[in-house]
Order: C-alpha cells, then sequence, then structure tokens
C-alpha cells in the first residue's frame, strides 16, 4: 500500500471539513461551568466549558449580535447552543456558540425546536424534491413582513435599484410577539392565493433569538411549505437555520439579501440579450454566407451547367420510347382484332339460327328438344320451330 503523506495544514483542513460536516457535531446543546471568560473590544467572546472532568474552548463571534449576556463570569453554570469547529491553525478543536442561557426558558425553548427539526425532517418537509424553482424575472413580489420596519423599505429599494419595472405587493404583518404567527401565516396565505404574483419573500429584519421565535414555529413553517407559489424565507439572524429557513424553497441571509438573490439586475439583463443578439446575427450571418458560398459551387459544377443538355438528352429519350410504345400497342391491337373476328365467326358457324335458316327445324314435346323418332309416341302434341316462327301439331304414325 502507498504511503500517504500529508501537510500540517492538509490534515488539520480534513479534520475541519469532518467535524462541521458531521450532524452530530452540530446544533446541540452544551452545559457546564464557565472558566476564563474574555471578552473582546473586536466583539467576540471566549472561555472555556468545563465539568468535573473534562473542558472545552468555546468562542463567539459578534457576542452581541447574538444577544448573548455581557455578564457571565467565572463559575457561572450555564447551557449554550451551538457546534464543534477546528482552528486551522493550531489543530485546536473548540465550540461556535450561538447562544448562551444562564437559567430561564430559552433553552426550553430551543429543545422543543430541535424535536420539531427532527420530526419535520422525518416527514419528509424539508426534502429538495417539494421545493419550487424560483422565477428568473418575476414580474410581481409579494412580501410579508412589518410595514413599518427598515426590512420593507430594504427590500423595496434593493429590488427596484435593480430592475425598476417590478411590481412590488405588501401586506403589512406583525413579525414578533403575541399574534405575529398568525398574522404571518394570514399574510401568505393572502398573497398565494393573487394569481398575479410570481413569488413571496417573508421575513423580517434582525433581532434577538426571542424577536425572531414567530418563524421557528411549527405552524408558520408548515404555511411556508404549502405554498403554491414560490417563496423565499428572509429573517435576519445568526442562529443556524430557523423552521422556516428549512421548508421555504429559498433561503436568503437578510430581506436586502432576499430582493438581491431573485431580482436580476435590468443591467445586467440587457447586456445578456445584446450579447445573445450579436451571437445570434453572427449565426445567421454565417449560415447565410455559407449558403452563397454552396450555391456559387453549384453554379460552377459540371451538372448544373450541363443540365439543358441533360434535359433536352432525357426529353429525346422520352419521345423515341412514347414511339415504340404506340407500336407495340397498335400490334397488340391488331392481333387482337384478328383473333376477335376469328372467334365471332366461329360463333356464328355454330348459332342454331344460322342452321334453321337453311332449312333445318327444331323439334320439342314440351320443354325437351327430340332428337329422334323413337323418343315419340303416336297422338303426342310437339312443336316445330323454324327459322322465322313455329308450328303446333299432332303425331299421326311413326315410321
Amino acid at each position: 500500500m502507498k504511503d500517504r503523506i500529508f501537510s500540517v495544514s492538509q490534515i488539520n483542513k480534513m479534520v475541519k471539513e469532518y467535524l462541521e460536516g458531521n450532524d452530530s457535531f452540530n446544533n446541540f446543546f452544551l452545559k457546564g461551568e464557565i472558566s476564563g471568560i474574555n471578552y473582546y473590544k473586536s466583539g467576540h467572546l471566549y472561555f472555556t466549558l468545563k465539568d468535573s472532568k473534562a473542558s472545552v474552548k468555546c468562542v463567539s463571534f459578534g457576542y452581541k449580535f447574538k444577544k448573548i449576556p455581557e455578564d457571565l463570569k467565572e463559575g457561572d453554570k450555564i447551557k449554550l447552543f451551538g457546534k464543534v469547529t477546528l482552528y486551522e491553525a493550531n489543530g485546536n478543536y473548540q465550540i461556535l456558540v450561538a447562544h448562551v442561557e444562564k437559567e430561564g426558558t430559552l433553552g426550553k425553548l430551543f429543545e422543543e425546536l430541535e424535536r420539531t427539526k427532527r420530526e419535520l425532517a422525518k416527514e419528509g418537509y424539508f426534502d429538495t424534491k417539494y421545493k419550487l424553482p424560483i422565477p428568473k424575472l418575476p414580474q410581481n413580489i409579494g412580501i410579508v413582513t412589518s410595514g413599518t420596519g427598515a426590512a420593507v423599505k430594504d427590500i423595496i429599494n434593493t429590488a427596484k435599484l435593480r430592475y425598476e419595472n417590478i411590481n412590488i405587493y405588501v401586506y403589512p404583518a406583525k413579525v414578533q410577539g403575541i399574534g405575529s404567527e398568525d398574522e404571518i401565516i394570514k399574510g401568505i396565505k393572502t398573497l398565494d392565493k393573487m394569481e398575479e404574483i410570481d413569488l413571496i419573500v417573508a421575513g423580517r429584519g434582525g433581532g434577538s433569538v426571542e424577536d425572531l421565535w414567530s418563524f421557528n414555529k411549527k405552524e408558520v413553517a408548515l404555511a411556508y411549505f404549502n405554498t403554491k407559489t414560490p417563496i423565499v424565507s428572509a429573517v435576519g439572524h445568526e442562529i443556524d437555520n430557523l423552521l422556516t429557513d428549512l421548508t421555504a424553497d429559498m433561503r436568503a441571509s437578510t430581506p436586502t439579501h432576499a430582493a438581491e438573490l431573485v431580482v436580476p439586475r435590468k443591467d445586467l439583463l440587457m447586456e445578456t440579450l445584446e450579447d445573445r443578439k450579436k451571437k445570434l446575427n453572427n449565426s445567421l450571418l454565417g449560415n447565410l454566407q455559407k449558403k452563397k458560398e454552396k450555391l456559387e459551387t453549384l453554379k460552377r459544377s459540371y451538372i448544373l451547367r450541363s443540365y439543358l443538355e441533360t434535359v433536352v438528352d432525357r426529353n429525346n429519350l422520352l419521345m423515341d420510347r412514347e414511339d415504340r410504345l404506340k407500336k407495340v400497342i397498335n400490334n397488340s391491337l391488331i392481333q387482337k382484332k384478328y383473333l376477335l373476328e376469328v372467334r365471332m365467326e366461329k360463333l356464328r358457324s355454330l348459332n342454331p339460327e344460322g342452321i334453321l335458316k337453311r332449312g333445318y327445324t327444331i323439334t320439342k314435346a314440351g320443354n325437351k328438344v327430340i332428337r329422334g323418332a323413337g323418343e315419340l309416341e303416336k297422338g303426342e302434341k310437339i312443336e316445330i320451330i323454324y327459322h322465322d316462327g313455329s308450328v303446333i301439331s299432332r303425331v299421326e304414325e311413326i315410321k
């Protein structure tokens, strides 16, 4: 077996890809005691999580945006939500933290979310085979989001900047708090019933985990899944995947990103059309030139130049064959006429009328033709047929 030799960078990269690609190391809860915690001005948080037997390094990039508590201290017992990663430079693995809680109910929400994810995944709601294709150039886009937030303005401004002819329909909905789930679902269903709508974008801007939780509700996720119109989940967040991200036909990281994904730039479209127009013209001109060259070649060819001579020769051949055919037909008719006359003469000679004209008669007794005297009896009524009539008589004597 040939030895496999890797560099340190290669092996670290392979281990990192294995860890991050393994579902067992993604999106899990971990609990323990904090040690060596450091909040950096850069916005990153580093600490160690330990129990009585082991410890592991943890990091949270941009912890403020994740709403991670800023008062964590040495010895705090916490529960975090995150995934395993590996820092390639030194080969150390660590936990990439998305959420931290000291005490409270949010951890239970995450646990319930994971149960719901497993349930929906098992039933096939995340399967790509159910994803509707996103139209390449939607003319009418429906948006479900807060009517007063920055998200709707960002979508409209970005979409219009990219393609000013696009039409946008906004269904203003409450996107967080009590009743938000019902309004989001109603907005999606309302736009889905409008035949002119080519695409729906439903979501909101960023916020805390609690603010975004409406989009982790099973009922909302199923509303995304059940649309007949292609739908994009556009929620600004740091959590790996909301339920709506998984059931929608496409996921965008922010509302602005959604507009960039689904609305093509008109100037680029025009450039593409112009490029295709040039290619089509070049193709047509090229084909036309080839046809012209082929025509010139045919004009110079022997077959075309000798065409008239060929037609004359074929015409003469046709006339010769026509004359020969006429002679054959005439000879055949003469022979047939002669044979017909011979046969008619033979028929005439066999015609009983001709025999009767020569003085012969036919004698009949009833319907029977008498061929000899022995067939008659004295006193029998007979009919004698001449060529111009018949006579009825009776037998007086038989000799």
